[in-house]
């Protein structure tokens, strides 16, 4: 039988679904869309009510504004190391490409057999006992492996200690997690070294684990171990899991020494999380690991809770794992930037002479990674809203920083920038900045006087 048709040709259900004002599949829209009269506005989750990510935030989507109008952003707010001529080792890059043929395929939840054995000889390196390759986890990234490390410990209501100033990945994925975020003081006037006192005043019955960022971001401190030593018996008093951020490992100055937080307790639970991205400036391959150590017995069940989570993932980016076994074991080029007249070693100390040269302006000198955490007098600078103060500076200046509320830091007197630039960049970035603070210190004057 013919199929019915309507005018024009059109099958005839096409017009019975027109004339009632419904969208007919395969057929663009013809007259006014219909609408539900009941609509609902699509809102976010209330999970994101506490997370705060500002080194990607509203600052930033102003400055691909300002992009996209063709100016020219000097990028100060993330610790990206490609854009500015930090390239990953060759062996490393030609390595991913001579096994791309042998990464189509899902690999094993934890990862590849030869990357983790590398970590895994890296950890016997850093002192750290009794790692074996089941207590080895390779992710897209240490981000990656964080979020599964909280999602798979944290109940609603549980609480984490952060620092503070902190990652702020950190307190985002504790919130996601249904955890509380309870941030314990790093203290300024001592170096930014955690204040152990107040760790133990903010230790509940709802406390499953510390986060320990050493050498820390957004600082740039390194630790003593006797610090270290502390927060491992304060977690071993209160049966704490500690979580050992140690990304920056290996970005040390000044002959500076990093001691692995696992490798001081053979008892204490200790996840610790590294990556590629910033020691051997591969941000984009997303390849980093997370080692289990200490005592696992007690900890069973939160280890089966892991490897759930790693299995829904299926794998993490095979070529990135491709990568560790070559960088781990091959030569350790970072030591060359790092090393006295290497290239980061002397734009951290172009960017610290400049930036205390400021009037109102402080800050500790970093020991590690790649940022600083400046503060600024306020009885100078007397800033109500420190995210409106560093659009302002961007829009004024073409440089963009993060403030420190970004970092969890509670007082908008404080912003994190990185020092990786080139020397000219770097200069004429630092100069922009002074010169802002120059006016709003005159602005400020007069509205005094």
């Amino acid at each position: 039988m013919p199929r019915s048709v309507g005018p024009g040709g059109l099958p005839q259900r096409a017009h019975l679904w027109l004339n009632e004002g419904f969208p007919t599949p395969g057929l663009p829209l013809r007259g006014a869309p219909h609408r539900c009269p009941a609509m609902k506005t699509i809102q976010k989750s209330s999970k994101l009510a506490h997370v705060l990510y500002d080194i990607r935030g509203p600052i930033m989507d102003r400055a691909k504004q300002m992009e996209d109008e063709g100016q020219k952003i000097i990028k100060l707010n993330i610790g990206n190391l490609a854009p500015f001529g930090f390239d990953a080792p060759e062996e490393v890059q030609q390595d991913m490409i001579r096994n791309l043929p042998n990464s189509a395929g899902y690999s094993d939840s934890k990862g590849i057999f030869a990357a983790r054995k590398a970590v895994m000889h890296y950890t016997q390196q850093q002192g750290i006992k009794a790692v074996t390759l089941d207590d080895i986890y390779l992710g897209n990234g240490a981000s990656d492996l964080i979020a599964i490390a909280t999602n798979a410990l944290l109940d609603n209501g549980d609480e984490l200690l952060v620092p503070m100033p902190d990652y702020p990945l950190w307190t985002a994925v504790t919130s996601l997690s249904g955890g509380s975020p309870v941030h314990y003081l790093c203290d300024e006037s001592q170096g930014w070294i955690p204040d152990i006192d107040d760790i133990r005043s903010k230790i509940t019955p709802r406390t499953k684990g510390i986060v320990v960022i050493n050498p820390n971001n957004p600082t740039g401190v390194l630790y003593p171990d006797s610090v270290l030593q502390q927060i491992v018996e304060l977690a071993r008093e209160f049966n704490l899991v500690i979580f050992a951020d140690e990304v920056y490992d290996k970005v040390l100055y000044d002959g500076a020494k990093h001691t692995a937080l696992a490798s001081l307790s053979t008892d204490v639970l200790t996840l610790t999380f590294n990556s590629l991205s910033k020691s051997y400036r591969a941000c984009g391959y997303r390849a980093g690991w997370m080692i289990i150590s200490g005592d696992k017995s007690c900890a069973t069940d939160y280890i089966e809770g892991i490897n759930m989570l790693a299995n829904m993932r299926l794998c993490a980016n095979v070529p990135g794992q491709w990568a560790i076994q070559t960088a781990l074991g091959g030569y350790q080029s970072i030591n060359d930037l790092v090393c006295e007249g290497g290239r980061l070693r002397r734009q951290r100390d172009i960017a610290y002479e400049m930036l205390t040269a400021i009037p109102g302006v402080s800050c500790v000198k970093p020991q590690a990674a790649l940022y600083m955490f400046p503060r600024l007098d306020p009885e100078v600078y007397p800033i109500q809203d420190d995210r409106v103060f560093f659009l302002q500076m961007l829009e004024a200046t073409r440089v963009m920083l993060v403030q420190g509320t970004g970092f969890n830091w509670p007082r908008p007197d404080h912003f994190r920038m990185v020092f990786l630039p080139h020397e000219t960049d770097l200069r004429e970035a630092i100069n922009r900045i002074a010169t802002f603070l120059e006016s709003y210190r005159n602005k400020h004057a007069r509205s005094v006087a």
